[in-house]
């Protein structure tokens, strides 16, 4: 099987989504020797984060594609108009999964998603207007379309029944290392 993941949100080292993500990923590729992985990072400015480098370059089933694809635009085309599918960036998946900004649209493959907080909804005068829309698009896409949502403790898993209405099914929590 192959598995496409989005990193870009790994730009941003030392933040909890980013620690989230590569933890995530290492400890994958390193318990699974089946299936093989597609890599996305996407930023204008931002460099691909070293350990993503690694895992491409020491295990053959890995494979990292880089486009310099401003976050921004990825958000209108993915979160807004909901055009160009992830394949036709990265090539076929069985699965993609988005990190935390976007959330492309794909032809074929499972669309599975990480979801950290509703902070945006709980508290929309704490988060800048521009961060509380982009996630609000990119919910309205994972409640349409994902076939997973990875949820990082039980309390945001609560919250997407609760203010998403998502069905209890369709969630799954992945605790955070240490």
């Amino acid at each position: 099987m192959k598995i496409g993941i989005d990193i870009s949100q790994t730009a941003y080292e030392k933040t909890g989504v980013a620690n989230y993500v590569q933890k995530l990923i290492e400890h994958l590729i390193l318990i699974d020797k089946t299936n093989e992985y597609i890599l996305f990072f996407s930023s204008l400015r931002k460099t691909v984060p070293s350990f993503a480098k690694s895992l491409s370059v020491n295990n053959p089933r890995v494979q990292l594609k880089i486009r310099k694809i401003p976050p921004t635009m990825l958000d209108v085309f993915w979160n807004k108009l909901h055009i160009m599918p992830i394949e036709d960036i990265i090539g076929e998946v069985d699965i993609f999964i988005s990190s935390d900004w976007t959330q492309p649209p794909t032809k074929r493959a499972k669309r599975a998603t990480i979801l950290y907080d509703l902070i945006i909804y709980r508290y929309p005068e704490e988060t800048h207007t521009k961060i509380v829309y982009t996630q609000r698009r990119r919910l309205n896409w994972i409640k349409k379309e994902c076939d997973i949502i990875f949820c990082i403790s039980e309390s945001t898993k609560q919250d997407a029944k609760d203010i998403l209405g998502i069905n209890d099914e369709r969630l799954k929590v992945i605790y955070p290392g240490i």
